[in-house]
């Protein structure tokens, strides 16, 4: 697929996925979304990939739905306006279900949709800058999809607060409600999330797969099924051949 709206490299096992839409603060269009879709699927079957760095071209990270779009929702009935909600719903499933780490680079502003999609990484770097909220009820709408991911990711009341005023907040305080992982100095971001990046992408790539989908998949599981999921998992990983080369360089070292 030949992408327009994001920019697309693989290089020592990261895939730079960057939203390209910098003259209209990389809002999240129809397109846009599809080409997102297509560039997960793509790395979750590329066995180079060993994780992906999503970020935003030029000052801010995404600053939501295109308003043209929003506009044309406005006008649409409700079996058109559920097909494109769906459209996003779906890029989310996939981000969750990948077998690869997902990290959001967030510079500027992360704001509605864009705040929902770096939401739905895995684990969020920011520059101290960086602004993140859910501005949605202040045109009467509902940042309704993400909530599902949200309510997971910080208590009830604070997802609570961030979906009814609104108000965007800080890098600082967004790392106090446990929405973000890290935040680095603005000059300093972009060496600091390669340098993560790199780290985290030279991990067991065997062990992230199945500590996400084990971590993901409890969910929905009572506290017995997901020790028994653990147990399974625990079985599965000692016979992968990571673990099998890293228990070696362990005994040699001891």
């Amino acid at each position: 697929m030949t992408y327009h709206k994001i920019l697309y490299e693989l290089q020592g096992g990261i895939a730079r996925v960057t939203l390209n839409r910098p003259e209209k603060r990389n809002a999240l269009n129809p397109e846009l979304v599809s080409e997102l879709k297509d560039a997960i699927g793509m790395s979750a079957r590329d066995p180079e990939c060993r994780l992906i760095l999503l970020s935003g071209a030029g000052k801010d990270f995404c600053s939501g739905a295109d308003l043209e779009g929003l506009d044309k929702a406005a006008q649409a009935d409700i079996l058109d306006n559920m097909a494109g909600a769906r459209q996003t719903a779906e890029l989310f499933l996939m981000m969750r279900n990948h077998p690869r780490p997902i990290v959001a680079a967030v510079q500027g502003r992360a704001l509605a949709g864009g705040c929902g999609l770096a939401t739905a990484c895995d684990i969020i770097l920011a520059a101290q800058s960086a602004q993140f909220g859910y501005p949605e009820v202040n045109i009467g709408f509902v940042p309704a999809m993400v909530m599902a991911i949200l309510r997971r990711s910080i208590s009830e009341k604070a997802a609570f607060e961030l979906v009814v005023t609104g108000e965007a907040v800080s890098a600082a305080r967004a790392r106090e409600l446990g929405l973000i992982h890290r935040i680095y100095p603005d000059d300093q971001f972009l060496s600091e999330v390669t340098v993560y990046a790199e780290r985290l992408a030279s991990k067991s790539a065997s062990a992230i797969m199945l500590s996400k989908r084990l971590l993901y998949n409890m969910d929905s599981m009572s506290f017995e099924a997901a020790l028994e999921a653990g147990v399974e998992i625990n079985a599965i990983a000692r016979m992968t051949e990571d673990c099998r080369k890293g228990i070696k360089r362990f005994i040699k070292k001891t």
